[in-house]
């Protein structure tokens, strides 16, 4: 079996040399990381990962939990993480926690077993192993991340945009259109993100005096939920001639609910939904929504855990990144 020493003396370099073009080939001259690669290759050099992990007490494995993995919304960031992983060496163990706090708490048991370097969650909560973690590395940064869900009383970092500001762009969209009585159908409000969205509707109509014609139904980000939402607006005396639901799913499914109605969209009813996950562009009518930059969201989490575990002294500073408002068919002026 092939050595690393094998290797340098094929290519004519020194082991260290050989050593950076696997580990960090980017520092390496493109020349010289050529002829190593090349030696690599013809001697079927295989470093061994075992002995490496030991030597550094890492895994080379991120832990990465999901709320509810068969929501799309999530499919564009864990290709994020995964890509931007893998880029720097890190495989990606994902967790499928399905709301459930007690899937979270043996996902966290991973982390302090050090079956994995570190954490990103997706979801509000951050189980009780892992916060326990966190006060223990105190002042220190333990190696746990957030993606999505921003709460600073938590005191970790995240990835997120900004959903207060978010919704009210959203909200602005139908109150330039002309419309005043708005259906909100929201996510549940244990999770942060969907008090922020609320606040900044609730703000931006309370500016204009229209607070009292927010109609507010509380949904679970689900297609589902969005159809009972919708359901519920179209059997009130004066329903609403917009809705803004939190989640593109919802709002698939308030479309749904005004088909089943025939009530059409946007002739009778405008809708709005959150995320621009892929299949909101597909809808009948392509949905106008809020686009989030799902892909680098993902990236950036796993910068942000390979910053804590590069140096644990500094916590890296959290990133809010930009959002869209994508105006496509599903909205019109009110038709009076």
């Amino acid at each position: 079996m092939a050595t690393i020493y094998d290797v340098a003396k094929r290519a004519g370099v020194s082991p260290a040399t050989v050593s950076r073009v696997l580990s960090q080939p980017a520092v390496v001259a493109e020349p010289t990381r050529l002829k190593v690669m090349k030696a690599v290759d013809t001697l079927g050099y295989a470093p061994n990962s075992t002995a490496k992990n030991l030597r550094t007490a890492r895994t080379a494995k991120l832990l990465v939990t999901v709320p509810d993995i068969s929501n799309p919304f999530f499919s564009l960031i864990l290709q994020g993480i995964e890509d931007a992983a893998q880029r720097e060496g890190y495989s990606v163990l994902l967790g499928d926690t399905q709301h459930d706090t007690c899937r979270e708490e043996r996902y966290a048991l991973m982390l302090k077993s050090k079956e994995a370097d570190g954490l990103i969650f997706l979801g509000h909560r951050l189980p009780e192993e892992a916060m326990a973690m966190v006060k223990a590395m105190a002042p220190r940064c333990a190696p746990v991340v957030n993606g999505c869900e921003y709460n600073p009383r938590l005191g970790l970092p995240s990835v997120h945009i900004d959903n207060a500001r978010a919704a009210a762009d959203a909200i602005d969209h139908l109150y330039a259109q002309g419309h005043r009585r708005i259906g909100i159908v929201t996510g549940p409000l244990v999770s942060p993100l969907s008090r922020d969205r609320l606040r900044g509707v609730t703000l931006r109509a309370r500016r204009i005096g229209a607070e009292a014609d927010l109609i507010v139904m509380r949904g679970d980000f689900s297609i589902e939920s969005g159809v009972e939402a919708g359901e519920r607006l179209l059997d009130l005396a004066r329903p609403p001639t917009a809705v803004f639901c939190f989640s593109d799913e919802m709002a698939i499914g308030a479309i749904e609910a005004a088909r089943r109605r025939g009530v059409p969209v946007p002739g009778a009813w405008s809708i709005v939904g959150f995320d621009d996950i892929h299949y909101a562009r597909y809808m009948n009518p392509p949905l106008t929504t809020i686009a989030q930059p799902m892909r680098e969201i993902g990236e950036g989490v796993v910068r942000l855990l390979l910053q804590i575990l590069s140096d644990d002294s500094v916590a890296p500073a959290s990133a809010t990144l930009p959002h869209t408002l994508v105006v496509r068919s599903s909205t019109a002026p009110p038709n009076r």
